[in-house]
């Protein structure tokens, strides 16, 4: 049928990857098979951030089954005409959901910029996610801002187009160990694909005026927050202000930076695995 997902012969940590043509708007998505009925997670990938970027996490997940795709304008997904918002977004992995055959509720996480999308997602399907997992992000504009030396340095998406300027402010904007072992920034840069064009902009345009703090404490789903001390882009009290303001919402506050998913994955996969295995009350 029109827009049925095809398969390509690459793979990314067990995830095949494919493209996705809904209703027009092409989607590259990388899927993973879980080994029981659990319910999949719907990964949100953050600003600039192509679907590689995750795969330590990914890999580190074990047999938790995975969705996640390439925001349009982002990796191998092509950029739509005009700007979106977050919900156009949320509405576009609904539908990307019941394409790839998830009638169902799935487990929601997001990182960074993807984090105001998984709060989106979980505030406009609530019967469609039934766990959420917020990583490294906050309520959005209003929240507690990160240095202006930091925020001077994520305006523009050249961190993800000049390996050499990476590795000159990577340490400062990511925090953690990034600042104590310059070779993850070599790591880290080998899995980037630049943004194209308008793709970057329409990223921060979605996120402008964007907040979730009037209506957090209407999400239900057990929530776990996780946040690293030494973040210099989302400052850790953002994570202190959206666990106090989720109703069931859990912190995990680990001894690192922005990047903790990925350059941590061996430690907090399994948190996140144990979060998503538990009963639900």
């Amino acid at each position: 049928m029109p827009g049925t997902p095809e398969s390509s012969s690459d793979s990314v940590s067990g995830m095949q990857i494919r493209t996705v043509d809904l209703d027009g708007q092409v989607l590259r998505v990388g899927v993973r098979h879980g080994s029981d009925a659990s319910p999949p997670l719907l990964i949100f990938n953050g600003i600039g951030a192509n679907l590689e970027l995750v795969e330590p996490f990914v890999e580190a997940l074990g047999d938790v089954g995975v969705v996640i795709f390439d925001v349009p304008g982002v990796g191998g997904s092509p950029a739509p005409l005009m700007p979106y918002r977050f919900s156009t977004l949320c509405v576009l992995a609904e539908k990307l959901l019941r394409r790839l055959g998830h009638d169902a509720s799935v487990d929601v996480l997001g990182v960074s910029w993807g984090g105001a999308l998984a709060q989106q997602f979980a505030h406009l399907y609530p019967q469609r996610c039934r766990r959420l997992i917020l990583a490294a992000t906050s309520p959005g504009m209003i929240m507690v801002p990160a240095r202006l030396s930091v925020l001077s340095k994520l305006i523009g998406a050249r961190r993800y187009t000049d390996r050499d300027y990476l590795k000159r402010v990577g340490a400062e904007i990511y925090g953690g160990v990034y600042r104590r072992d310059p070779e993850l920034l070599d790591a880290h840069s080998r899995h980037i694909q630049a943004p194209r064009g308008r793709g970057y902009l329409y990223q921060l345009l979605a996120a402008y005026g964007w907040t979730s703090l009037p209506w957090l404490r209407s999400l239900r789903q057990p929530t776990l927050v996780m946040h690293g001390n030494d973040d210099p882009i989302v400052p850790l009290a953002n994570a202190k202000i959206l666990a106090a303001r989720i109703r069931n919402a859990t912190l995990y506050v680990i001894d690192d930076g922005h990047l903790f998913l990925v350059a941590r994955a061996k430690e907090v996969a399994p948190v996140v695995r144990r979060f998503l295995r538990q009963d639900v009350a």
